[in-house]
C-alpha cells in the first residue's frame, strides 16, 4: 500500500491495464475507479499499510469525523489527533491486530472529531495481503454507533415481523403477487410461506380480491389511507370456502437508494378480526329486533282489532328479516281441520301484512310441505329451495314466486296449535339461521295471542 496524499492512491489493475490487451482510452484509470468506488461509499473506510500509517481516507470518513483525505493519509495511526492519547494505544492495537486474525473484527471505539467533539463509532476491520501472501495491512470500516443501532434495529423488526408477529404481514410487489409471507399471513390465507410466493391473489380468494387488490393499488399510487380499512373476502380452502374480516394496514415500500421515491410494492399488514365482527352484527342484530318488538307491541296495543294488532306486528318483524310473510290458520271445514291462508304481504311488491280480501282461502298444501311439518311438531321448520329450482319450488309450496328460503313457525296459545307464520327471503338473503328461529318464535308468540284474542272475540276464523 502505498502512502501518498490522496482518497484513494494504490493503482489497482483496471481494464486498461490488462496485461496481453491494447490499452484504452476510454478504459477509467484503476486509482480513478478505486478513488471514486471508496467516495461512493455509504460506510466510513480508511486502511492502514503494515506499520499502522493511514493509506484510504474515504469521503464517509470526512463526514463523520471531519478531517479530509488530506489531512489524515500519511499519518501514523489515529493517536493526538482522532483519539485520545489515552487510547490511542489500545485503539491502533486492537485495529493492528486484525493484520493477522483470521475473518472480520468488530470493536467501538470512541474517536475525535475534528472540532473537538468525541464519537462512539462501530467498526469492522480485516487484514490485508500482498501478492506474496504475507500482511500487507488493514482496511477498516466504520460507522457511528447510533446509525449501525438503528439499521440493525430495523434488521431485527424486518425479521421478527416476518417471523412469527401477532398479525399478518405481506410483502407485495407492483403486481400485487406476494413475496414475502410470514406465519400469520401464510395460516390466514390457507397455504405454506413458500407456496403462497408470486400467486395471484385471486387463486387465493374467491370473493373480496377486488377490494383488496384496488387498496393495495391505491397504495401504490398515492400511498398509505390514514386509517386501517376492514376487507370481507371469501378464501378457497381444502376445507371449503371461508368468509374473513381482516383489519388491514398498508404501507408504501420505497427504494432507499432512488433519489426519487421508486415503489418497490406494499407492506400489507393485517388481523382476522373475523368474531369480533361477527358478535358486533350479532350484537347489533339482536338490539335492532329487540326495539322492533318492542315498537311493535306499543303499536300493537294501540290497535282495537285483534287481527290488525297481529298483522302490525309482522309488519314490523319484516324489517331486515324477511321478504314475505304469510299466515296460515287452523280452522274446523266439513273436511275436518284444515290450513286457511288469513293473512299475506303482497306477493309481486313489497308492502304491508294484510288480510286475504275476501276471507280467508283453504290452501292446498302437498303432504310434507314444512307448514304442516310445523303443525305436526309444534315447533319451527326451515326449507330452502335446491340449486337450480327457480320459480317452481315457490310456485309448489304456494308462495311468493322469487321465495327461495322459508321459516314456518307454529302460532299457539293457550296450550293449543293455532296456525303457522311462514317468512320468506328472496335469493339476494341468505338462508335462516338458528338465531332466526329463536326470533320468528318471539313473533309467533305475539301474533298467536292476538289470533287467539280475535278469535274469542269474533269466532273462528273461516
Amino acid at each position: 500500500m502505498s502512502a501518498s496524499r490522496s482518497t484513494g492512491t494504490t493503482d489497482a489493475i483496471g481494464p486498461d491495464e490488462d496485461p496481453g490487451r491494447e490499452p484504452s482510452t476510454a478504459a477509467i484509470p484503476g486509482s480513478r475507479l478505486l478513488a471514486a468506488l471508496l467516495d461512493g461509499m455509504d460506510a466510513a473506510l480508511c486502511a492502514f499499510d503494515a506499520h499502522g500509517t493511514i493509506t484510504h481516507w474515504n469521503r464517509e470518513a470526512e463526514r463523520i469525523l471531519g478531517w479530509s483525505a488530506a489531512e489524515a493519509v500519511g499519518r501514523r495511526g489515529f493517536a493526538g489527533w482522532a483519539v485520545r492519547s489515552a487510547d490511542a494505544g489500545d485503539v491502533q492495537g486492537r485495529l493492528m491486530a486484525a493484520m493477522e486474525a483470521p475473518g472480520r473484527q468488530v470493536h467501538e471505539f470512541a474517536l475525535l472529531r475534528k472540532d473537538g467533539g468525541r464519537v462512539l463509532v462501530r467498526t469492522q476491520s480485516s487484514g490485508v495481503r500482498g501478492e506474496d501472501g504475507k500482511a500487507a495491512g488493514v482496511y477498516c470500516a466504520f460507522s457511528e454507533v447510533h446509525a449501525q443501532i438503528d439499521l440493525e434495529r430495523s434488521i431485527a423488526l424486518s425479521e421478527a415481523l416476518f417471523e412469527e408477529a401477532s398479525w399478518g404481514v405481506v410483502a407485495v410487489d407492483v403486481d400485487l403477487r406476494p413475496t414475502v409471507v410470514n406465519g400469520y399471513a401464510a395460516r390466514a390465507l390457507g397455504g405454506g410461506r413458500t407456496t403462497l410466493l408470486g400467486r395471484p391473489l385471486g387463486e387465493l380468494i374467491v370473493q373480496g380480491v377486488e377490494d383488496l387488490e384496488g387498496a393495495l393499488q391505491h397504495v401504490l399510487a398515492e400511498g398509505a389511507p390514514p386509517a386501517p380499512a376492514e376487507l370481507w373476502v371469501t378464501l378457497r380452502t381444502a376445507e371449503g370456502d371461508r368468509r374473513r374480516c381482516w383489519r388491514s394496514g398498508f404501507l408504501r415500500l420505497a427504494s432507499p437508494l432512488a433519489q426519487e421515491p421508486v415503489p418497490l410494492g406494499v407492506g400489507w399488514l393485517f388481523r382476522d378480526v373475523t368474531a369480533a365482527k361477527l358478535a358486533e352484527q350479532d350484537a347489533d342484530r339482536v338490539r335492532f329486533r329487540s326495539n322492533q318488538l318492542h315498537r311493535a307491541a306499543r303499536q300493537a296495543a294501540e290497535c282495537e282489532d285483534p287481527m290488525e294488532a297481529a298483522t302490525t306486528s309482522l309488519d314490523y318483524a319484516l324489517a331486515g328479516f324477511a321478504d314475505h310473510v304469510v299466515v296460515d290458520l287452523l280452522v274446523d271445514l266439513a273436511s275436518g281441520e284444515r290450513l286457511v291462508r288469513a293473512a299475506a304481504t303482497p306477493s309481486d311488491a313489497p308492502g304491508p301484512c294484510l288480510p286475504v280480501s275476501g276471507g280467508s282461502i283453504p290452501v292446498r298444501y302437498a303432504p310434507g310441505h314444512p307448514a304442516l311439518q310445523a303443525v305436526e311438531r309444534t315447533g319451527s321448520v326451515r326449507a330452502a329451495a335446491p340449486a337450480g329450482a327457480g320459480e317452481t319450488w315457490a310456485v309448489e309450496h304456494q308462495w311468493p314466486g322469487d321465495s327461495v328460503h322459508a321459516l314456518c313457525a307454529v302460532l299457539r296459545s293457550r296450550g293449543r296449535t293455532l296456525g303457522v307464520v311462514t317468512f320468506l327471503r328472496a335469493a339476494n338473503r341468505g338462508a335462516f339461521e338458528r338465531p332466526d328461529v329463536m326470533y320468528a318464535e318471539s313473533v309467533a308468540v305475539r301474533v298467536g295471542s292476538a289470533v287467539d284474542l280475535a278469535r274469542l272475540t269474533a269466532g273462528p276464523v273461516a
